[in-house]
């Protein structure tokens, strides 16, 4: 489209139109002429002049040019109401009845009889008037529906980008932002925030789609860059018609002429900073009855503007974006899918056009996004939608950091190696020689997580921070190899640092794990550098014991492995290397396979005794390990000794009320048991328990096993006590490790058997 007198193309989507009445314009006064038509009069042939034809006859006469050009104007004001097509029916109707009324005049003057139909005019002209008149009502209450039946004019519209016709959600959010912008008067300025890819953009472009008949201009402002703002507005003046102006007046002049088209929408997208805005935005009286909506992913707008912030997708909403949008997708894949995404509704589009393209599997896509994160982000379809994949969403920012805040880029990629789990901050603080992010000093820790947390890299709580997991992957894509094992080495050792060593004994270790886990599976899952290979091994067989303390087995059998490896690989690790064979044989002891733990405990006591003192603590752990494991295999008098000395070691080094002497009770208890003798077994049950009551939780999971035990024994005893402690002890483990969980059914068992 080309505008007139420009010589250029035009920006504008749509061109408002003018619509005037295709009537021509009378050049005289109308007359109506009978000649030869019925008998003389005083020798006269009769004609009727519109002039002459009474009041309302010269009324049409005098004001027909100022009617239609009244018409006109009006047809051209109010297109959204349907005015042009009532005023046209009243004009016509108008016009029929004045025609008809100067017959019936002429008629009363004494004609004796007219040709055809036009003689029940003159017999009966005021009946045929009052059949007329609610003809024409009825046409002037029909106009509005004629016009409801065609499109009103479309606005204006300057760089409006194409709707997104696979736009999906986010419909409370619409009806929202319609309502705080409606709520006022004059101008009305809404902040749409949120971190890179959730849909800022679409969602504006969307807003001003489906409310486009609600305005006569509506403008899309690319403000990322301030001198771009600038002349994007001077393009818009020659638009609307301005005159060349400089880059001063340009922006009040523009506003000026929009008082003209009022309503207006202008959408600024991607503002980054306010202070670079401030000169493009309306304010005092430059306009009035218009609409404003910012995008941004910074959180520095003053509380002049309403804000509404965005966040990514709810679960069911990318399920049905991907199962609406890729064949053969089920809503389980789908699932997998938006977890691995983290709900980015722009990663989400990015996947389902990949599939679509490549004709990808879903499930293949799955294993793609599991195994190959950082390059998948980065690839999508050829011409998609987006200009920007969501690999590349947040290189500026990184790189705005880089230079105004560099200790800000190394907590973020700090935090690129972490889970996609709250990050506890203390991780940072307690360790600060070792994370050089400058959490020592108050003020400039506020300020390098303030700028994370407000250019949307990520979210701040009270004492955590959240980095998006695609924010992450693009982020380690982007790290230079060395930079990714320094960071790699400093999270193995604050993590060290960080973490309960004392799994079983610390009544404290349960919360801290369960908040770092996630990041010690996330630091240690690739093979360590040399300069963190001792470190990874340790945070492996901690959270191995850890895993275990939660009967989950399973998971903690392969890390254990894992750190074992690491430890023999490194010379002068034989206690370490120990300490991974314990662990290991008491997951393999606990999975039914007691065979396998054997020599894994005997390997584990040749190397602590030859590495330890004879009564170190570790030696009577490795004695009651192996005492346990016999007592499994039914060498229950070989256990007997074993389960003694590793007693008497431990009360001897901790003291008689330490929790792994309650450990070293159990052991000696459940060879007792197995020789059949429950009278000696109970009251070392009973003081194992006594001592776990008083340093662990009341739903402990120790706690619950030694209760069932106890009930075990005094089941045994006949003893009508045991279903009380059979009761407790299959609640807590209910509690702690889920109704289903197989050590919880086999407690409910023994309950519904000992009732």
């Amino acid at each position: 489209m080309t505008v007139a007198g420009s010589g250029r193309p035009s920006h504008f989507g749509h061109q408002a139109a003018t619509s005037s009445l295709p009537y021509p314009e009378p050049s005289g006064p109308l007359i109506l002429r009978t000649t030869g038509v019925g008998p003389r009069q005083n020798g006269r042939t009769s004609s009727v002049s519109v002039s002459s034809a009474g009041p309302f006859i010269g009324l049409v006469s005098g004001s027909w040019d100022n009617i239609t050009q009244a018409v006109d104007r009006r047809g051209s004001r109010d297109t959204e109401e349907g005015a042009m097509w009532r005023t046209l029916a009243g004009v016509v109707s108008g016009l029929l009845v004045l025609f008809v009324g100067s017959l019936a005049f002429n008629a009363a003057s004494g004609q004796s009889h007219w040709p055809g139909p036009l003689d029940l005019v003159r017999v009966h002209p005021w009946l045929v008037l009052l059949l007329l008149i609610p003809v024409s009502l009825i046409g002037l209450w029909q106009a509005p529906r004629r016009d409801r039946g065609q499109s009103p004019p479309a606005p204006m519209t300057y760089q409006l980008p194409p709707r997104n016709t696979d736009f999906t959600a986010r419909d409370a959010t619409l009806r929202e932002l319609r309502q705080r912008l409606t709520s006022t008067n004059g101008v009305a300025m809404l902040v749409v925030r949120g971190m890179g890819g959730v849909g800022k953009t679409q969602l504006a472009v969307e807003y001003a789609y489906r409310h486009l008949e609600k305005y006569r201009f509506v403008a899309f402002v690319h403000a990322g860059d301030a001198d771009r703002v600038a002349s994007q507005f001077v393009s818009l003046a020659g638009e609307l018609g301005l005159a060349e102006a400089s880059f001063d007046q340009v922006i009040p002049r523009v506003y000026g002429k929009l008082a003209d088209r009022r309503p207006w929408l202008i959408i600024f997208d991607n503002g980054e900073e306010q202070n670079t805005l401030t000169h493009a935005l309306p304010s005092g009286g430059l306009a009035s009855n218009g609409h404003v909506i910012v995008t941004t992913r910074v959180r520095n707008w003053s509380s002049s503007a309403g804000v509404i912030g965005l966040d990514v997708f709810a679960r069911q909403e990318s399920v049905s974006l991907l199962t609406r949008r890729v064949p053969g997708m089920t809503a389980a894949v789908a699932d997998r899918i938006a977890e691995e995404l983290g709900d980015l509704p722009l990663a989400l589009e990015q996947a389902a056009g990949y599939m679509e393209y490549n004709q990808t599997a879903p499930d293949d896509y799955v294993s793609l996004l599991t195994s190959r994160l950082e390059e998948m982000i980065s690839l999508g379809a050829p011409g998609d939608r987006s200009a920007v994949m969501v690999g590349a969403l947040w290189q500026l920012s990184v790189r705005r950091l880089e230079a105004e805040r560099p200790q800000a880029v190394r907590m973020l990629r700090l935090c690129a190696l972490l889970a996609p789990e709250p990050i506890p901050l203390d991780l940072f603080t307690r360790s600060p020689e070792i994370l050089n992010v400058g959490a020592s000093d108050p003020l400039v820790w506020d300020r390098t997580l303030g700028a994370l947390a407000g250019l949307g890299l990520a979210r701040r709580g009270n004492a955590s921070l959240v980095v998006h997991r695609l924010v992450q992957a693009a982020v380690r894509a982007d790290m230079p190899e060395e930079a990714h094992a320094d960071a790699r080495v400093q999270l193995c050792r604050a993590l060290v640092a960080a973490v309960p060593h004392d799994v079983h004994g610390d009544p404290d270790a349960r919360p801290r794990w369960q908040e770092l886990l996630s990041h010690v599976l996330a630091v240690t899952k690739d093979d360590p550098p040399v300069e963190c290979a001792a470190e990874t091994a340790v945070l492996l067989r901690l959270a191995s014991e850890f895993l275990i303390q939660i009967g989950d087995y399973q998971m903690a059998l392969p890390l254990c492995e894992r750190a074992l490896a690491i430890d023999e690989s490194i010379e002068d690790r034989d206690a370490e290397t120990g300490f991974d064979l314990i662990t290991l044989a008491q997951i393999h002891r606990e999975l039914h396979a007691p065979e396998r733990a054997r020599p894994l405990v005997e390997r584990a006591l040749r190397l602590h005794e030859s590495c330890l003192p004879a009564n170190d603590p570790a030696i009577a752990t490795d004695l009651a390990t192996l005492a346990r494991t016999l007592c499994l295999l039914g060498e229950h008098r070989a256990a007997l000794p074993l389960a003694e000395r590793a007693l008497q070691i431990d009360e001897a080094a901790l003291g008689p009320n330490d929790p792994y002497v309650s450990f070293d009770l159990i052991a000696l208890a459940n060879v007792h048991v197995d020789l059949g003798d429950h009278e000696a077994a109970l009251p070392l049950i009973s003081r194992a328990l006594q001592i776990r009551e008083a340093v662990y939780a009341p739903d402990h999971l120790y706690i619950g096993y030694v209760l069932i035990f106890q009930a075990k024994v005094l089941h045994a005893m006949n003893n009508p006590t045991a279903v009380g402690f059979a009761r407790r002890g299959a609640q807590i483990l209910q509690t702690r490790l889920g109704r289903t969980h197989p050590k919880t059914e086999d407690a409910f068992t023994l309950v519904d058997r000992l009732r």
